[in-house]
């Protein structure tokens, strides 16, 4: 006997600070150019999503900061997420029973249109592959900085984005790439990932090209010092409602730094003309094909556990990387 059709799905909504209620809701009828989609994994982005459950997503930006399938608005409640994997069980012949990536809010089942999913490459597991949207990150900072082969180029910030771009910078000929964190354990995985590792308090100051990711005035301060004379500084933490410190005093000035903001909702301009989101994405996903990123999952968590235990995880202080949740 076949299984009768799941009409309702099970969806993960910020509600107030620092507080998930599960919450069900109706699926509703698929379309013809729709797909149902049964989740494997998400991940979160733990910056960004620490920041929506604080709720110190600025009013500015409310708009700006919707994800593309995004319920509700901020600050609660809200739906929010954006690196959803799973498999097609409805839909068009040529889409059933493929692996998608979604840029999709944290639910079990979701309709979604199948203009806005992308195969995973049959190289990449699901787990994996929930990361494509940092990946997107990185490559688009990475274009954003115009690095090259043998650039020196150092990374403030060992996060999850901090390290899929020292993964992609290493892959430059030639470059000598620096990972730079607070954390000493990050070391192994730098030098998993094939680039050298030093704490904050002995960055050298000639790097060509730094990217800070720690989302920390401290970060940022270390990151103006990294760079060398006329040196590219890219800005990739977004601070929410917060005003960090940014040193321009000392040496800012006379050794010219040019320091630039980074952010993954347009194409780098330099790619602009020929790229777009999908093509972007759909790279992001191909550089995935890499067992040694499985190690960016740190934390593996059952959805129907993640109201209560997604708060710990993602409070400052928490020596955590990439949070997946598992729909299985």
């Amino acid at each position: 006997m076949a299984e009768p059709r799941l009409t309702a799905a099970r969806q993960l909504w910020s509600v107030a600070p620092w507080r998930y209620e599960m919450r069900d809701a109706p699926l509703g009828e698929r379309s013809a150019d729709m797909l149902t989609v049964r989740a494997l994994a998400s991940t979160l982005s733990r910056g960004t999503e620490r920041l929506v459950l604080e709720g110190r997503v600025p009013p500015s930006e409310y708009q700006r900061m919707r994800a593309p399938l995004q319920k509700g608005d901020f600050p609660f409640p809200v739906q929010y997420g954006y690196q959803s994997v799973g498999v097609v069980e409805d839909g068009p012949d040529e889409w059933v029973g493929r692996t998608v990536f979604a840029l999709h809010p944290h639910q079990d089942i979701y309709l979604v249109p199948a203009a806005a999913v992308l195969p995973v490459p049959e190289g990449v597991p699901p787990q994996r592959a929930t990361l494509a949207a940092n990946m997107e990150t990185a490559l688009n900072a990475l274009w954003d900085a115009g690095a090259g082969p043998g650039d020196r180029i150092t990374i403030v910030g060992g996060g999850v984005i901090g390290l899929l771009l020292a993964g992609l910078a290493a892959r430059l000929p030639g470059a000598d790439v620096t990972l730079v964190d607070v954390e000493p354990g990050r070391e192994d995985l730098a030098r998993t990932l094939g680039v050298a590792f030093t704490l904050p308090d002995a960055v050298r100051d000639d790097a060509d090209i730094v990217f800070h990711t720690s989302a920390s005035a401290a970060g940022l301060k270390t990151a103006l010092g990294a760079g060398g004379f006329e040196a590219r500084i890219v800005e990739m933490s977004w601070y929410g409602d917060a005003a960090p410190a940014v040193p321009l005093g000392e040496s800012f000035h006379s050794r010219r730094l040019q320091l630039i903001g980074s952010q993954v909702g347009s194409v780098s301009a330099s790619r602009r003309p020929r790229w777009t989101h999908a093509r972007r994405l759909a790279k992001a996903l191909a550089l995935l094909d890499d067992a040694r990123l499985d190690r960016l999952v740190s934390h593996v968590v059952p959805f129907a556990q993640a109201p209560a235990r997604l708060p710990e995880l993602l409070a400052e202080g928490q020596d955590a990387l990439a949070i997946l949740l598992d729909y299985r």
